[in-house]
């Protein structure tokens, strides 16, 4: 996920910019080299998250016998801990190459920016609230706005897909009903179809008892496809800037923000979406429901970007579910 924020006046000296022809989106750029302290917090960032992560990996070893019990058994044992890092590492390297295409992304082009922040969620079911990284100058044009907002969601579903094979392929089914009074995960287009593929999973009759990998695949999905929603500065809303320009892309980021509201009413009395929808639809009131402009506005994105914005509707399709989280 990135954040696209004015240009942090504190550190001008940060980069140095050479204009080439505007009507070519050319630059020459010089970024200075990068400040080792700025990678402190992130580093710290990104250890808290992974121990985070870890522990909610717990969760899907040993079912839902509830936190305090696990965190007693983690204090006598600590060595526990261990079984959770194949759901720590395989969420946490999704996260991590996403935001990682981000970062390279701006690098190319000299666009300063921070590196990613990983948000820690101890006592969750994920143990992370996700990954961001903030962008401190502005982008020279659309193809500039869309290759750092394509690159995340690309580089993270590269990620997605092998860790779904693998953990499908751990998991095991049920005939379906056998287990009641428990959490059950929406399972988006690609998730059936892997299933499918992997186990000969038919959700009609069968439920999944996922594995840890297979679980840490879903969450990978679940921030992809939040991400790849077409409103505002979400990596969905650079990309549709990109293709449809400023006043388009203002209505179906509004139209997206209500939809996202509404079909959080679905999995009533949960609805999972109800506060990001109103957290994105608030950030989106500051700003007048506007994407930040881009340096020069004219240039066209040309065929190939065209397609990879295809691409990137279509995973948004293959990896989002209406009702993520549902008691059984």
């Amino acid at each position: 996920m990135s954040s696209a924020l004015p240009p942090d006046s504190a550190a001008p000296s940060a980069s140095r910019w050479t204009a080439g022809d505007p009507a070519q989106g050319a630059f020459a750029t010089t970024l200075a080299p990068p400040d080792g302290r700025e990678w402190i917090l992130p580093v710290f960032l990104f250890l808290a998250t992974l121990l985070s992560t870890t522990f909610a990996g717990l969760f899907y070893v040993y079912g839902d016998v509830g936190f305090v019990r696990i965190a007693l058994a983690v204090a006598v044992h600590p060595m526990i801990l261990l079984q959770g890092t194949p759901f720590s590492i395989t969420l946490v390297a999704i996260l991590l190459a996403h935001e990682m295409g981000h970062y390279l992304a701006c690098r190319h082009y000299g666009i300063r920016c921070t590196p990613p922040f990983f948000i820690p969620l101890p006592i969750s079911y994920a143990g992370t609230f996700g990954a961001f990284i903030r962008i401190k100058s502005h982008f020279q044009n659309r193809r500039a706005l869309f290759d750092v907002g394509v690159a995340g969601p690309l580089a993270g579903f590269a990620f997605v897909i092998p860790a779904l094979v693998v953990g499908i392929g751990f998991s095991s089914l049920i005939p379906k009903g056998s287990i009641s009074g428990a959490w059950a995960f929406g399972e988006p287009l690609l998730f059936r179809w892997i299933g499918k593929a992997v186990l000969g999973y038919s959700p009609e009759t069968q439920d999944m008892l996922a594995h840890p990998i297979a679980m840490a695949a879903w969450f990978g999905m679940l921030a992809t496809s939040l991400n790849l929603l077409p409103i505002w500065q979400l990596d969905g809303g650079h990309i549709t800037y990109a293709i449809l320009g400023r006043e388009r892309q203002k209505r179906v980021s509004v139209i997206a923000a209500i939809a996202l509201m509404l079909i959080s009413f679905i999995g009533w009395p949960i609805p999972s979406y109800l506060l990001f929808a109103c957290l994105l639809f608030f950030i989106g009131m500051r700003s007048r429901f506007y994407h930040p402009p881009t340096m020069f506005e004219d240039e066209r994105i040309g065929a190939v970007r065209l397609i990879l914005g295809i691409v990137a509707l279509l995973i948004l399709i293959v990896s989002f579910t209406p009702v993520p989280i549902s008691l059984s």
